[in-house]
């Protein structure tokens, strides 16, 4: 490509990206799919990294930080937006209040909330005053919408009182009243324009928009419901809310403490009839722990808060033709069935594919080829197939066989005993695996290696360059420099980034190499518990059932990757390229024996450490956090307020309760 060949596509790509912007978050129109756009915006990436000097300070390229911005600045949230867990039916509500059961030993209650249908939002307050109106984003950072925020009426500029922390955060939902939006779509019928497709969609197409007079006009409104905070006034979720209502936070009515679960389904059942009769959109209800030190006590798993879940209404359903069921390969080598659907509107958007999920909801739904199928969005998400009509079947129609070979390499598929899928064992002779695998490898939480996006490997792999995550580092530029698109400059950072990613930590390469049921948490553990990757080859069962969280699915599955020579050779051959299978000096340090074989339970308030500080040094030297007191408890880690039942339980059965000092001087 010459230079003024460049310059014109740069051009082109850019007029195209500001018209997708445009069209997505000011008219709430996308014509393309975000992976078409992020496509699109790769290669601008790659052109002006190629030709810097056609680079503009105007360009969408500018708009990207660690994720794609477009618009707004990308902010990191202090504390992560975490999502929370979804439940459908009664059994799973008891399921979870099991769970609570069995994470807290004390008497404790719910409170339970709406389930509000729009945008979620952190405002942060200092001295009174908002100074930063942040959207949920990924959860670890999201876009600064404080301009737009500011004219929405119902959100505080400035509090009122005095008796608020001088700095805290408090989180919400941005949404659009049912009556604005039928007045705003009676408006648009009038003037011939398409309607919006539903409120969720307008609120967050309008909280995006450049102009902040036209956010003004479309009359948002925003509940709060969770506060965030050193200092907060209480200690339960509920009193919280109440107080901030008096500094002129609009708090929901409907926000009801309840003393069991028998009483959160009484409140789910009113809400799931009366829900039509409230002036905005509601999609469930959501149930909380109330007091924050239960809430601390039960923690978090790596996705969400285990003292919280949703409780989902009743999704849109629809029915349309099933026309043909494909099957598609995982990096893992899970092979999920797909649906492909006549297209049919649902929930605001139009469905061509559904998930089947696995061959037990096949047989379970008796799926057919032809038949006529109801679809759901699960959780207004996932589109999925949830029953068939049977009534409508064509006569001689034959049952579904699920496959028994992989799609993509011909491999005899296998299944587990406690698993759901079907996987290809073929992990490193399936084109679909080795390409996700590598995907995997190069992602920002993994090896962070930006200049190799899933275009490129598909290259790498497709022109034999690369069979596996070891080639990578084998690469040189002159085998870059014949692939499409490759330039000198793109080909010389690619190299260095892979040369650079031999400084990342050896949790992150573990959890770079791929192994199954094994995520970013879970390699965390692994990796201080064994401290280096001999020691983890060489595991039994057993051995890794005593790393906290490691249950019987993960250690089986971690036994069988290392059996494998092909994945023994391959970490080989990344040992010997430099990259770190072991914890640094550094990391080390932190680390002892000196609380092998020892359990322990944490409750209370500490002075010196919080309580995750606490869990992460009791791991950092051996030992392993329990959520209940037992006879297998080793101590019990008392501070202020701890949970009256944990310590009459401990005194009970003779456990030794120990001082947030008493344990600074165990660990030294």
């Amino acid at each position: 490509m010459t230079k003024d060949q460049a310059k014109a596509k740069i051009e082109i790509l850019s007029k195209q990206l500001d018209e997708h912007n445009y069209r997505y978050y000011v008219l709430a129109q996308p014509t393309i799919s975000d992976y078409d756009f992020d496509m699109l915006l790769e290669e601008l990436i790659k052109l002006e990294k190629e030709y810097p000097e056609f680079l503009k300070p105007d360009s969408p390229s500018q708009r990207v930080g660690g994720q794609v911005t477009k618009e707004f600045k990308t902010v990191k949230h202090k504390y992560p937006m975490m999502s929370l867990g979804n439940t459908y039916s009664e059994e799973e509500l008891r399921d979870f209040d099991d769970r609570i059961k069995k994470g807290i030993a004390e008497k404790f209650e719910y409170v339970c909330e709406l389930k509000f249908d729009g945008v979620a939002i952190g405002l942060t307050y200092k001295d009174g005053h908002l100074v930063q109106a942040i959207t949920r984003g990924d959860g670890e950072q999201g876009d600064d919408v404080t301009t737009n925020v500011k004219t929405i009426r119902s959100i505080p500029l400035s509090l009122r009182g005095t008796h608020y922390p001088k700095e805290f955060e408090i989180r919400g939902e941005i949404y659009m009243p049912l009556k604005e939006f039928e007045s705003i779509n009676k408006e648009r019928e009038e003037l011939g324009d398409a309607l919006l497709a539903n409120p969720r969609n307008a609120a967050a197409g309008t909280l995006k928009m450049q102009d902040s007079t036209v956010v003004a006009g479309r009359k948002l409104d925003c509940f709060l419901y969770y506060l965030l905070g050193e200092k907060l006034p209480h200690q339960s979720h509920y009193e919280n809310l109440l107080e901030a209502k008096t500094w002129g936070f609009r708090v929901s009515e409907h926000m009801a403490r309840c003393a069991d679960i028998d009483a959160v389904l009484k409140y789910i059942a009113h809400w799931d009839n009366e829900r039509h009769k409230l002036e905005f959109d509601i999609d469930g209800v959501v149930i909380k722990v109330n007091s924050q030190e239960q809430q601390r006590v039960l923690g978090f798993t790596a996705k969400s808060p285990r003292w919280a879940i949703s409780y989902k209404f009743k999704a849109e359903r629809v029915s349309t033709i099933l026309e043909s069921i494909s099957y598609q390969v995982g990096r893992t080598g899970a092979i999920t069935p797909v649906a492909n659907l006549k297209p049919v509107l649902l929930a605001g958007t139009t469905v061509k594919r559904a998930s089947l999920h696995n061959a037990d909801i096949i047989e379970k739904l008796d799926v057919r080829v032809g038949d006529t199928v109801y679809v759901e969005k699960g959780g207004e998400i996932i589109p999925k197939i949830i029953g068939v009509d049977v009534s409508k079947r064509a006569a001689h129609t034959h049952k579904t066989k699920y496959i028994t070979k992989c799609p993509e390499c011909d491999t005899p598929l296998i299944r587990g005993e406690e698993e759901a899928n079907h996987y290809c064992p073929n992990e490193n002779g399936c084109p679909p695996q080795i390409k996700g695998k590598m995907e995997h490898f190069v992602s920002r939480k993994a090896m962070n290696i930006d200049s190799l996006g899933g275009e490129t490997i598909g290259q790498l792999f497709d022109s034999g360059l690369v069979k596996n995550i070891a080639d990578l580092y084998d690469l040189k530029k002159e085998d870059l420099l014949p692939l499409e698109r490759m330039a000198e400059k793109s080909a010389t950072n690619l190299i260095a980034g892979i040369e650079e990613s031999k400084q990342v930590p050896f949790n992150r390469v573990l959890y770079a190499l791929g192994l199954r049921h094994v995520g970013e948490t879970t390699a965390k553990k692994l990796a201080y518990y064994f401290k280096n990757i001999d020691a983890l080859m060489k595991a039994n069962v057993e051995q890794l059932l005593e790393v906290g969280d490691i249950g019987e699915v993960i250690a089986k599955s971690i036994v069988a990757h290392f059996r494998d020579k092909k994945n023994i050779e391959i970490i080989e051959r990344l040992k010997n390229k430099g990259l770190k299978f072991e914890l640094s000096e550094e990391q080390l340090a932190a680390t002892s024996d000196k609380l092998k074989d020892l359990t322990f339970v944490i409750s209370g308030v500490f002075s010196k450490f919080s309580r995750d500080d606490l869990k992460k040094l009791i791991e950092q030297n051996g030992g392993k956090n329990v959520g209940s007191v037992s006879g297998k408890t080793s101590y019990l880690l008392a501070g202020e307020n701890m949970g009256p039942e944990k310590l009459k339980k401990a005194e009970k059965l003779g456990v030794k309760i120990i001082s947030e000092n008493d344990f600074v001087k165990m660990i030294g």
